[in-house]
């Protein structure tokens, strides 16, 4: 949805600026290889380079005039004090304004995002609005799938969606925000009607450094918002701090003193059931995913449906209507005497809480399949290595998306954690061998765990990415041992 032919003076509408000679134009960017004729060029500075460096070359390459920061000289340019708040507005401005149509609902936190924004989608939908959804697995405009290639798109392309989903009516965009996305601000200018801390747990510190700078980067979506729903349950929620603008809403499980929380919780191996209970109401809810996290992402959903003025009737009706998330808890089919759940887990935290789901419904064995990814936070791993010996009955250590690194070196750093405990352990690095393996070997009421993978269906390796769908792997193996 690329707006054809405006009017520079159109697009900068809102943006501080000096008189500048207005002219028409075809598109803005802030990459620069993408200047040319018709293109105003944003010179915005990144993590590893500056636009501003680039800004005479997109002249040269037909650019009418460069945004930048600073006086470079340049006959053709724009002066504002930011650049990444001036690129917002100009975003937005091209792309029709979306956002005077649209309410926005926001969720971060380590785990439970996707799942928790899917929830939100289908409840409120049940409820009859329309919605869009920008998400790790996928965007969606109602019904139709866009793929994803981040958890949060860069500013333009959002605007790009928003305006999309504007055109076909939809009232709500509910979206995943990740630190990623609020440290480089990819979010700027983005005003939500409510946000939801879920939780925090070691990730991403290859970019944030310490755990301190990647809360202090989730805290920033809730500067943003109208109304904060919190996880009293954990410690970093706990600790966040809430504007007095803002209304706060909490919620929990472990906390009675929570606005709303969920009681006589029951695990069952195809969901969970509790009381919904917020403002002296009790109504019951069963979800069809299984595992304690699955009644936290309930109640993540339930808080912001509340938060946009729906009913608790409404949205205890609508959870018990809900279904279940691609690669989260999923079980996939066996039609053998043994369950296999394919799940996103790829944190710690991700690991112990699909393990403490699934032990508290296993008649059998409890085995997991794990590894790590490359090229990121590699002090997780052996924390992950511990948390799957000390849940699992048995381990399979393989390997998940190596990207640049050795296969063999990830698993090296994930054995000291398993070896902490005497739960029995083999190591099957390539991972559709490892598969097979737990196949093979299943006994009766075992449940096998595949954790890392999820919804994708790719793996990427140090030669480039290649076609990996567990779903279709398994089917494979089935056909091989029938």
């Amino acid at each position: 949805m690329r707006m054809m032919k405006k009017m520079l003076s159109d697009i900068m509408k809102g943006v501080v600026c000096p008189a500048f000679t207005d002219c028409e134009i075809t598109d803005i960017t802030a990459d620069s290889r993408k200047a040319g004729e018709g293109v105003v060029f944003v010179c915005i500075r990144g993590l590893s380079a500056d636009g501003h460096d680039y800004a005479a070359d997109a002249l040269a390459k037909g650019s009418p005039v460069v945004v930048c920061e600073r006086d470079l000289g340049l006959a053709q340019q724009i002066v504002v004090a930011s650049t990444q708040t001036a690129f917002a507005v100009m975003c937005e401005n091209l792309f029709g304004n979306p956002l005077e149509q649209l309410r926005l609902i926001g969720v971060t936190g380590t785990n439970g995002k996707t799942s928790a924004t899917l929830i939100t989608k289908q409840v409120l939908e049940r409820c009859g609005h329309k919605c869009g959804l920008i998400g790790t697995i996928q965007n969606m405009i109602g019904d139709e799938v866009i793929p994803a290639r981040f958890t949060t798109p860069d500013i333009y392309e959002l605007h790009s969606l928003f305006g999309r989903m504007a055109e076909a009516g939809c009232e709500y965009v509910i979206m995943e925000v990740s630190s990623h996305a609020l440290e480089l601000g990819r979010v700027t200018g983005l005003h939500f009607a409510a946000a939801c801390f879920t939780n925090l747990t070691e990730d991403h510190l290859d970019l944030h450094g310490t755990m301190e700078a990647y809360f202090a980067a989730k805290a920033k979506l809730f500067a943003m918002t109208d109304c904060a729903i919190v996880n009293i349950d954990d410690a970093w929620g706990n600790r966040l701090r809430i504007g007095e603008n803002v209304e706060l809403m909490t919620y929990g499980i472990e906390n009675d003193l929570a606005d709303l929380c969920a009681r006589q919780v029951h695990y069952a191996a195809d969901g969970v059931s509790f009381l919904l209970c917020t403002d002296g109401q009790e109504l019951p809810v069963k979800v069809p995913t299984p595992g304690r996290f699955s009644a936290y992402n309930a109640l993540s959903a339930a808080g912001c449906a509340l938060a946009v003025g729906l009913s608790p009737e409404e949205i205890a009706e609508a959870l018990c209507h809900s279904t279940g998330i691609k690669g989260r808890a999923e079980v996939y089919p066996t039609g053998r005497d043994f369950t296999i759940i394919l799940d996103y887990a790829h944190t710690p935290d991700g690991v112990e809480n699909i393990l403490s789901a699934m032990r508290e419904v296993t008649e059998g064995r409890l085995v997991v399949l794990l590894g790590c990814g490359g090229d990121r936070d590699p002090y997780k791993r052996p924390i992950m290595g511990e948390a799957a010996s000390r849940l699992a009955d048995f381990v399979i250590v393989t390997s998940d998306n190596p990207r640049s690194e050795d296969p063999e070196r990830i698993v090296q750093q994930i054995l000291p954690g398993v070896e902490q405990h005497d739960t029995p352990h083999v190591v099957i690095v390539n991972r559709r061998e490892a598969m097979k393996y737990a196949v093979e070997h299943a006994q009766p009421k075992d449940v096998i765990v595949l954790a890392g993978k999820g919804h994708e269906d790719y793996q990427i390796l140090a030669t480039g990415k290649i076609h990996f769908d567990e779903r279709e792997v398994l089917a494979e193996i089935f056909d091989e041992l029938a």
